[in-house]
């Protein structure tokens, strides 16, 4: 059904090989590009990847690219590559850092793959979305963050084992920023269609919520030297298959607000429809006082990193 389809991964550590696998996996497309700076290790997970593949008659192929050069006419491109975040360390420590990176892996793709549609990976989620923008030069519906199916997961996953039953018929919903900040939504949740609230007190939701906020924090405490990759790559993966399928099926995505909810030059998870072209449409929900509020400080908790970026004169090719 996808023959011909290529995805470019920059980055083949653990979420962008995760990524990679799923995809082979699923047979989602024809031919699977790593790009990493180990060229050995992606190379190496390539051929592990492609033998996994024919394990299971997957037709996708797992090929390396040596340079920039030769990730091209990708349908789909994702980037995790980046410092990763430590113990202790804020998404904050991480934006210098990774805003460098983002900056010059996002400038090979817009020449060697202009037709793309990237979704970033990369923490901090949002501003690295800002930064490829801004950096591609694309129209905004083929710049996407991956943070909101991760999050909705997360508290999907945290409403069943609060509730010990439901699982699968969780539909979670969580917009706004990826971090300390973000805004889940009980009132757009659901268990089998009925809603959070009358299955779930509120001090129990607000548990729920907390646990959400911090989910990657939880696994980073856990995992002492590294962070979640599972969840963040199957997030990915449901997001590429949309695009590469075209399914018009509605994600919170992290995109460029131009108007939407109030705010314009900022870059925040809403609920998107994502099809062929990328977000192709965002779904403007009904938000009351509190969530309203809530929405506000994410979105301020963004534009502050995108203030910083701007104090560097990071746009200013530096």
């Amino acid at each position: 059904m996808n023959q011909g389809k290529r995805v470019g991964i920059v980055g083949a550590g653990n979420v962008g090989a995760t990524v990679a696998y799923s995809l082979a996996m699923l047979g989602s497309c024809h031919e699977i590009i790593l790009r990493d700076n180990k060229i050995d290790v992606a190379k190496g997970k390539a051929l592990d990847m492609s033998q996994a593949a024919s394990a299971v008659r997957s037709h996708t192929v797992v090929s390396v690219a040596e340079d920039m050069s030769d990730l091209t006419n990708c349908d789909v491109v994702v980037v995790t590559a980046g410092s990763p975040r430590l113990p202790g360390m804020s998404r904050d420590d991480l934006l210098m850092i990774n805003a460098k990176i983002t900056k010059e892996v996002i400038g090979g793709i817009a020449k060697y793959s202009p037709d793309a549609i990237i979704i970033m990976v990369s923490n901090p989620l949002d501003a690295m979305t800002y930064v490829a923008l801004k950096e591609s030069g694309f129209e905004r519906s083929r710049v996407i963050g991956m943070a909101g199916v991760l999050d909705s997961a997360r508290m999907a996953s945290f409403i069943q084992e609060k509730l010990g039953y439901g699982g699968g018929q969780i539909r979670a919903s969580v917009m706004g920023g990826h971090g300390d900040d973000m805004v889940p939504l009980p009132r757009y949740s659901t268990v089998a269609g009925v809603p959070l609230t009358d299955v779930l007190t509120s001090s129990e939701i607000d548990e729920i919520v907390t646990r959400t906020r911090n989910g990657g924090a939880e696994i980073v405490g856990h995992l002492k030297t590294g962070s979640a990759y599972y969840a963040p790559a199957r997030s990915t993966t449901i997001m590429v298959e949309a695009i590469l399928k075209d399914t018009k099926q509605i994600h919170p995505c992290a995109v460029y607000l131009d108007g939407e909810f109030g705010y314009s030059d900022i870059v925040s998870g809403v609920p998107v429809m994502l099809g062929a072209n990328g977000a192709e449409k965002i779904i403007e929900v009904t938000l009351n006082d509190i969530e309203k509020e809530m929405f506000k400080n994410s979105c301020d908790s963004v534009k502050s990193l995108i203030d910083t970026l701007n104090k560097n004169n990071f746009f200013k090719g530096e």
